[in-house]
């Protein structure tokens, strides 16, 4: 449990300061009873109960006076939030090398069809946005609950040159703050006074998906990308898909993304697609995607093969379907101290009018 205003936890210190108080106007009790010829006498005639019913009450004031010190300090329990209220971005990469043949019928035709699983098993309530990236970054849908326009952007993918890490991670964060208060765009100071930022090691309920089989080569810094989404609490799941062994680039009509591209091909293509020569495998760089989980609070995945892209999406769910976020409980501990300042009274008035 942590606290709001933890100065305020001075408070607690009238409890024993009242304790003190207590038992001094006691020891006054006691030596005024001394001037009387018998002590015993007093004593029975006193009710056996009657003194710890005087204790009883005043007992309870001071659990009450701590309770409400605590909740003056405002306490935060960490708590789970519903994976329906997240908004999920996958950013899949659409570079050259996604049409490597290394996973059959190539990389991006496989990383389309996890996509539109992933998707159409998330929740009704878990808003869905997908950003593509190859030497550029663009939002093709924006986080929606709709899975129609979704599933429609990821089947109408297409392959371009480059590789965009730190694009993609920015215009991920843009989306995110399209349906979240609480984060700030890309080009904008995180702790602008127009956003409440969470409380030290909590997170946004959003995350983002980054899929890439290669390494940057162009576009804005992995890292400071993955800073500017660490200052805005969000966290990223990246995944590194393909294998390391060398294999032909083959796109389909519909991966095509223009004739430039088609043209960097020798030859030409093959049963209505474009297909080139084996070319070695780009290697993907783990240390930078592992880096950027770290950073943000998230996860690295490694994925060689069609089954186990499939795996990794399967887990994501369960990475973020409860997400640790701090929760004031004031309310909890106000209500305790009221409850048994109000039993004090009561058990004072009625032990007293009975004795």
């Amino acid at each position: 449990m942590t606290f709001a205003w933890p100065y305020a936890l001075v408070l607690v210190l009238l409890a024993p300061l009242l304790l003190a108080v207590y038992l001094v106007m006691l020891r006054r009790r006691r030596r005024f009873a001394v001037s009387f010829a018998s002590l015993s006498l007093i004593r029975d005639a006193l009710p056996r109960q009657s003194r710890w019913r005087r204790r009883v009450p005043f007992a309870l004031l001071l659990l009450s006076l701590l309770s409400l010190a605590v909740a003056a300090a405002r306490p935060q329990a960490v708590a789970a939030v519903p994976m329906n209220r997240t908004t999920i971005i996958l950013a899949l990469d659409v570079s050259l090398s996604m049409c490597s043949t290394d996973v059959a019928p190539n990389r991006l035709a496989v990383a389309q069809e996890v996509a539109r699983t992933f998707v159409a098993d998330q929740p009704g309530g878990t808003r869905v946005g997908l950003v593509a990236f190859s030497g550029g970054a663009q939002l093709v849908a924006p986080p929606t609950t709709d899975r129609k326009p979704l599933l429609a952007a990821i089947d109408a993918l297409r392959a371009g040159r480059g590789t965009a890490v730190g694009t993609a991670l920015l215009r991920s964060i843009d989306a995110i703050s399209t349906v979240n208060a609480g984060v700030t765009r890309s080009d904008a100071d995180a702790q602008s006074d127009a956003v409440s930022p969470l409380p030290p090691g909590a997170y946004q309920p959003d995350i983002i998906v980054l899929l890439t089989d290669g390494a940057t080569t162009q576009g804005f810094a992995p890292l400071k990308a993955a800073q500017l989404a660490a200052d805005r609490q969000l966290r990223v799941y990246a995944i590194g898909f393909g294998t390391t062994a060398a294999a032909p680039l083959t796109c389909s009509p519909e991966q095509l993304g223009s004739d430039v591209f088609a043209n960097q091909f020798a030859g030409g293509g093959g049963r209505g697609g474009v297909d080139g020569p084996a070319r070695p495998a780009l290697r993907i760089d783990e240390r930078t995607l592992q880096s950027i989980a770290d950073m943000t609070g998230g996860a690295y995945y490694r994925a060689g093969d069609a089954a186990e892209l499939v795996d990794v999406f399967k887990d994501l769910p369960r990475e973020i379907v409860l997400q640790k976020q701090h929760v004031e409980i004031s309310f909890a501990f106000a209500a305790a101290g009221a409850l048994l300042a109000l039993l004090a009274v009561i058990l004072s008035l009625a032990w007293n009018r009975s004795s």
